[in-house]
C-alpha cells in the first residue's frame, strides 16, 4: 500500500458522535478493523464484544475473507454467530470446529458475468491475472502470486475455470480476484469499475492492486442490510466499523459508522465518526462508549 492510502493517526481520539439510542446490531470489517496487524484479537477488543453482545447487542463480523479463514474469530462469536464473507457473497455459521462452518446464504457471481469481467477488464488492463473464489474451491492461474501463501485447488486459465468443463462446477463462484503486477492499486479500481460496468460489484481490501469482483449489487452493505431485514433491525440501529473501500458502502447504509485511524481516505470521507487505529483497539474504545448511553 503506498504511504499515503492510510491516514495514521496513532495520538488521535475517538470522533464519536452525540450519544443516541443504543445500537441494536454492531457490524465490524476484520483486517485492519478489529483485528490487529498481527491478526489477533486483543483481550480489550475480546471484552468489548462480549459485553454488547451480554447488553443484548449483536455483533456481525462482515469482511472480504472467505470461509475457510475465520477460524482466527470463531471463538469471538456469540448468540448468532453469523458472519458475512467474501464481501456480502455469503453469510456463515462460524458456530462447529474450525474447517466445518456452515454455509447459510450464498449470493453468487453467474458464471457469464465472471466470464464478461475478465475479458473486460483484459482488455482494459493486460497482464491481469485472475483467481476463482467459490464456496470450498480456490483456483487461480498459473501466473497469479501466491499472495496468502495458500495453495490452489487448480491452475487453469481463468476463461477454463469458468467454462462449462471447469473443476467445481456443482460450487457456486463467490467472487473473482483480479490481480495487477503494476498498476497503482487506486487506480486500477477505478479502471475496472468503468471496464466492468454494472456486469458486476468492483471494490478491493489490499494494499497491493488486487481488485475483488462479485455479483451485480453484492457487497457488505447489501448482504448486511438483507441480515438486518430478517431481524427487524433498520439501517439506524447499526453501528460499523470498516478501513478499506470494500467498506465504504456498508460505512454510508449504516445509522452510525466509523472510519478506522488507519482508514483509507475513502473511508473516512464516508463514515460519520472516527476511532483511533486497529492496533490500538479503535472498535473496542468505541463500543465500550455506546454500551454506555
Amino acid at each position: 500500500m503506498r504511504n499515503n492510502d492510510r491516514v495514521t493517526s496513532a495520538t488521535r481520539q475517538p470522533d464519536i458522535p452525540a450519544a443516541t439510542a443504543r445500537p441494536r446490531l454492531i457490524a465490524t470489517d476484520l483486517d485492519g478493523t478489529l483485528l490487529r496487524d498481527d491478526k489477533s484479537v486483543s483481550p480489550r477488543t475480546v471484552a468489548a464484544l462480549a459485553a454488547a453482545e451480554e447488553a443484548g447487542v449483536e455483533v456481525f463480523f462482515v469482511t472480504g475473507r472467505p470461509a475457510r479463514w475465520m477460524d482466527v474469530v470463531s471463538d469471538h462469536v456469540h448468540g448468532h454467530g453469523l458472519a458475512i464473507c467474501g464481501n456480502g457473497a455469503a453469510v456463515v455459521d462460524l458456530h462447529g470446529a474450525p474447517g466445518s462452518h456452515q454455509f447459510v446464504k450464498v449470493r453468487e457471481l453467474a458464471r457469464e458475468n465472471a466470464l464478461d469481467a475478465v475479458r473486460r477488464l483484459r482488455d482494459a488492463a493486460p497482464g491481469t491475472v485472475y483467481a476463482v473464489e467459490q464456496t470450498y474451491a480456490f483456483n487461480t492461474e498459473p501466473e497469479y502470486p501466491r499472495l496468502h501463501m495458500e495453495v490452489p485447488d487448480v491452475l487453469r486459465r481463468a476463461e477454463e475455470l469458468l467454462g462449462p468443463d471447469g473443476p467445481a462446477m456443482d460450487e457456486p463462484v463467490l467472487k473473482i480476484l483480479a490481480f495487477h503486477p503494476e498498476m497503482d492499486p487506486d487506480a486500477f479500481l477505478t479502471l475496472a469499475r468503468l471496464a466492468v460496468g454494472e456486469h458486476a460489484n468492483v471494490t478491493r481490501s489490499s494494499p497491493s492492486a488486487l481488485l475483488e469482483i462479485s455479483g451485480p449489487g453484492v457487497s457488505k452493505a447489501s448482504t448486511l442490510a438483507l441480515c438486518c431485514a430478517e431481524r427487524g433491525i433498520s439501517h439506524e440501529e447499526v453501528v460499523a466499523f470498516g478501513d478499506m473501500p470494500n467498506d465504504v458502502e456498508m460505512l454510508t447504509w449504516a445509522g452510525r459508522s466509523y472510519a478506522m485511524g488507519n482508514a483509507h481516505p475513502d473511508v473516512v470521507a464516508a463514515a460519520s465518526g472516527r476511532t483511533v487505529a486497529n492496533n490500538d483497539d479503535g472498535v473496542a474504545i468505541v463500543i465500550e462508549k455506546l454500551l454506555t448511553e
